[in-house]
């Protein structure tokens, strides 16, 4: 399991939070490193991931994707299945039984691709807590049918309309509402980001995918797997299928974070690729962060709203540093190429962001023997991105559907009910 040097891992992640934030970090510290070591605990947060979740989610081979592709057997690790869609629902599952251990009522999150926003509307309704989402509001037009859904549930979402619009500016107003609200209020980070001990508590629920994967794939074909793969956003999905492996130098870990259009900056989400992304302090950790000479954090682009990051996991950066995680990235015209082919070859609908996973993925396994086993974990599912696929795979029918949308809605207004903007 991975475990901080007092919050750091090598020279990356520590606090840098203001004083008011900082009994409340403490205390959320102290909470979660008793609870850690408490076995009752940990088969609570399993029973409610079973019951209500749908875990352990499968571990699925893909004969057809690896006769066409050649070298290593492909499996999928189907965290597409948990209930929300995506990995997600992991994490918040666990900080709301903190929360509950520590008496608030209230929960906010950030979010971009809207499975963390709606992962945790769906935890704060089922333990009866009240939510507040920031959502950039380039991503609400983006991923609007989260957005519907969050609302559903009960909780407030609000939209971030400053900077970039997008998933950083979503973690500052977080930041903000908590600094103001701390007492009642607790952060439902949704990666493994932000000061400590968020990173370490976040890939301690997630670290449940990787733990069933061990299992899984020593019942499937004897061992381990020789490599994993999964995208890099902010890194909770990928600490959360890596973690129970580090240790286990002879199984590979990839990282394929958002190329882009391009590695111009602005047109990508690079953080791990040496000299385009600096050591800095932001958001309340040192980490890997695109930014300018001046220290000022870059722009980003993704066509997957929940890799549109300006930074990454300390404990990934800690890892891809030291050797340890293979770092690779995949353009957006990959992406939609390995979503496409995961979905007619093998029935699967990926989510954009686990399709950087796929393009990386298929291209490390043609480099590996056919007796060889690669493992992608499939992060969240494709329901909430039907209007980007189907705005870059057009259809006749789309377009005239649109068509008509566009005449029944004022030019001035977007489906979120905010000032309309072009979408990436």
């Amino acid at each position: 399991m991975i475990r901080s040097q007092q919050g750091l891992f090598g020279k990356f992640g520590g606090r840098f939070v203001p004083e008011i934030l900082l009994p409340t970090l403490l205390e959320l510290e102290e909470t979660f490193m008793t609870l850690r070591e408490d076995g009752a605990f940990w088969q609570e947060y399993l029973t409610l991931t079973q019951q209500f979740s749908g875990r352990p989610t499968p571990l699925t081979p893909c004969h057809r994707l690896s006769g066409q592709i050649g070298g290593a057997r492909i499996w999928l690790k189907r965290e597409d299945l948990n209930h929300s869609g995506a990995h997600k629902i992991n994490n918040v599952l666990g900080q709301g039984l903190l929360v509950q251990r520590m008496g608030k009522k209230r929960v906010i999150a950030e979010t971009g691709a809207g499975q963390h926003g709606l992962a945790t509307a769906i935890m704060a309704a089922r333990l009866g807590l009240r939510a507040t989402i920031y959502m950039g509001a380039d991503d609400i037009e983006r991923q609007y049918s989260n957005v519907f859904w969050m609302r559903q549930l009960g909780a407030d979402v609000v939209p971030v309309s400053t900077g970039a619009r997008t998933l950083k500016e979503a973690m500052d107003e977080a930041l903000r509402d908590w600094a103001a609200n701390s007492e009642n209020t607790h952060y439902v980070l949704g990666t493994a980001c932000g000061p400590a001990p968020f990173p370490e508590l976040v890939t301690y629920f997630q670290s449940v995918i990787g733990q069933e994967l061990r299992a899984q794939a020593r019942a499937a074909f004897g061992h381990d797997p020789d490599a994993i793969v999964a995208c890099v956003g902010g890194g909770s999905n990928a600490m959360g299928v890596f973690a129970p492996y580090i240790d286990c130098t002879e199984v590979k870990l990839i990282g394929v974070e958002a190329g882009g259009h391009s590695l111009e900056a602005g047109e990508h989400s690079v953080r791990l690729k040496a000299g385009i992304a600096h050591a800095g302090i932001a958001q309340g950790f040192k980490t890997l962060f695109l930014q300018n000479a001046d220290g000022q954090l870059g722009h980003t682009h993704s066509i997957a709203a929940g890799l549109d990051y300006v930074g990454v996991s300390p404990i990934i950066a800690h890892l891809s540093q030291s050797g340890r995680l293979t770092a690779d990235s995949a353009t957006d015209e990959e992406v939609l190429a390995a979503f496409r082919r995961l979905l007619q070859t093998e029935g699967i609908i990926p989510a954009l962001e686990s399709s950087h996973a796929l393009a990386g993925g298929f291209r490390h396994a043609a480099r590996m023997n056919p007796d060889q086993n690669l493992v992608i974990n499939l992060s969240g599912r494709g329901d909430k991105d039907i209007f980007n696929v189907a705005r870059a795979f057009p259809q006749p029918e789309w377009t005239a559907f649109l068509r008509r949308e566009l005449e029944r809605q004022p030019e001035s207004t977007s489906p979120a009910g905010e000032s309309s903007h072009e979408a990436v």
